[in-house]
């Protein structure tokens, strides 16, 4: 029989992907407080993010596709903690899911490729925030080897009212 994960493709995320995952993060701006982005992004307007995660080094961005549609299903990425020198060796990471495609073992997947991507590179440890309440990322963190590290209250502000953030961090 074969595996939910045979249609799905992870791969390095590459520059003509930039409509579909400004399309894709936007859908979260607009519709969710998983990112404390308020306002949608052009495509031009995330070329450098996307520009900022190379194919090899410390930050990476891993796309998972449909094997036959090549429609963007999802994606992760490492990237700087902090713009001092000191943290370096941290990154940290994030990870969306299309909408439609959550339940899948999508997320699981890009993590996988992500953090073997990660495992030649001198990075010590990965931390990730993950605004609350968002119970399917706590577990998919927990099951990657994170661990709850603690909470900013009321840290961010969008739709109207505050938003808590829990931060998790993973020894790599």
């Amino acid at each position: 029989m074969p595996s939910e994960h045979t249609e799905v493709q992870v791969r390095p995320g590459v520059e003509g992907d930039l409509n579909a995952l400004t399309s894709l993060y936007n859908h979260y701006v607009r519709e969710t407080s998983i990112t404390f982005d308020t306002a949608v992004f052009t495509s031009e307007e995330r070329r450098p993010w996307l520009l900022s995660h190379p194919e090899d080094g410390p930050y990476r961005l891993k796309v998972a596709t449909g094997a036959d549609s090549q429609e963007i299903l999802g994606y992760a990425t490492s990237s700087p903690y902090r713009p001092k020198a000191a943290y370096s060796t941290s990154v940290e990471t994030t990870l969306y899911v299309a909408p439609g495609a959550g339940g899948r073992g999508i997320g699981t997947l890009l993590y996988k490729a992500l953090f073997e991507a990660l495992a030649g590179e001198d990075v010590h440890r990965a931390y990730a925030g993950v605004a609350q309440p968002n119970e399917a990322s706590v577990r998919l963190h927990e099951r990657f080897g994170f661990r709850y590290v603690g909470t900013y209250r009321e840290v961010g502000r969008k739709f109207g009212r505050y938003w808590d953030v829990a931060w998790y961090e993973k020894d790599l």
